[in-house]
């Protein structure tokens, strides 16, 4: 009888053990009774969600170009960007960053998907009264919402830009062998990350909070995955304050990080390489920035994309990494290229093959 106990007792703890490694704490939403507070503006949503976002460059109501810029993976809406209020003033710049579903202040989103990050932006775009077309810019894992826009908004666009995207190794048109061989040069510990969050996303909170394994090298901040110009940037940056970092996961890693990545790296309703060009008579323009350095996003990858997108205007740089939009000349022309039609300035394109 005891035994029979003693192992009604052990399965009953196995169970309870597999339910809290598997499924994660509520968030803690900004503005309720025991979330971080509420500091910045917000709009609300049509679904009674709440986003936050923050505003820069010149007043909109004097803007020759609005601009929605889309954060990055583990990042917020008050990521650092190296613009100068010069620069912004000869552009007649308005700029406007937010937090994505579940980071920063914005509420998280338990039913995000990649269509729903379009309409996030729209409504951000709408209630800000941007006007019926704006620009819009994404950088890493935030360009998800980007090709969105381009399947489910284009005519919102007046252009686009995707800095470093972070490709999705299961996007249909990627040939099978090219897909395998980029996504098995990724450390071990990236390889289960991102087959997790595909195949079995419901593991995904356990692999990122379990202590056995490594599990995620951007998040170990492995020094394997930076360039030598990515160190560079982190070097200048460390000395920068910024004083609002600690807010991008305070509402709780499941529902900004873990969720970005199941997301990004789930099935997609489309696949981005069968996009028709939403500016076929040139009214507008979509950029790529890809850094041949970059040992996050392929290269290989993004030249094959751009190559099944031929309106895309593709800018490969032989000297920069992941984190080239933190590079103020290469920012600066990011912008001059989507916004005035300039050719890159600094050295593009000129890549070893």
């Amino acid at each position: 009888m005891m035994g029979v106990a003693a192992l009604v007792v052990g399965v009953g703890f196995l169970v309870w053990a597999y339910h809290q490694a598997v499924n994660p704490p509520p968030p803690k939403i900004c503005g309720s009774p025991n979330g971080p507070p509420v500091t910045s503006p917000r709009i609300k949503l049509s679904d009674g969600r709440y986003l936050a976002y923050k505003e820069r460059g010149v007043p909109k109501e004097q803007a020759k170009y609005k601009v929605i810029l889309v954060h990055g993976f583990d990042n917020s809406k008050d990521m650092y960007l190296p613009l100068s209020q010069d620069l912004f003033d000869e552009l007649g710049l308005y700029l406007v960053t937010f937090d994505r579903a579940g980071y920063g202040e914005s509420d998280p989103n338990p039913k995000r998907l990649v269509k729903s990050e379009a309409f996030d932006l729209q409504e951000l775009a709408d209630q800000l009264e941007l006007g019926p077309k704006f620009h819009v810019i994404g950088v890493s894992i935030g360009t998800y919402p980007i090709w969105a826009c381009l399947k489910y908004i284009p005519h919102r666009l007046a252009g686009a830009a995707l800095v470093v995207p972070v490709v999705n190794y299961w996007w249909p048109s990627f040939p099978s062998d090219l897909a395998s061989r980029n996504y098995k040069k990724q450390l071990a510990r990236d390889q289960w990350k991102l087959g997790i969050a595909h195949h079995i996303p419901g593991l995904t909170y356990w692999w990122l909070t379990q202590k056995w394994f490594p599990s995620s090298s951007i998040l170990d901040r492995h020094p394997t995955i930076f360039s030598k110009q990515d160190v560079e940037i982190i070097q200048t940056m460390s000395k920068i304050p910024m004083p609002d970092e600690h807010k991008i996961r305070q509402q709780g890693v499941y529902e900004s990080l873990h969720r970005d990545l199941m997301v990004h790296f789930g099935k997609w309703d489309f696949d981005p390489m069968e996009l028709k060009n939403p500016f076929p008579n040139n009214e507008g323009s979509v950029h790529l920035w890809q850094g041949y350095h970059d040992q996050m996003v392929p290269f290989e990858m993004q030249r094959y994309l751009a190559q099944k997108l031929p309106w895309i205007q593709y800018h490969e740089l032989p000297d920069s990494g992941h984190l080239l939009i933190y590079h103020n000349k290469l920012c600066e022309a990011i912008f001059r290229s989507l916004l005035l039609g300039e050719e890159c300035s600094v050295a593009c394109n000129s890549v070893p093959h």
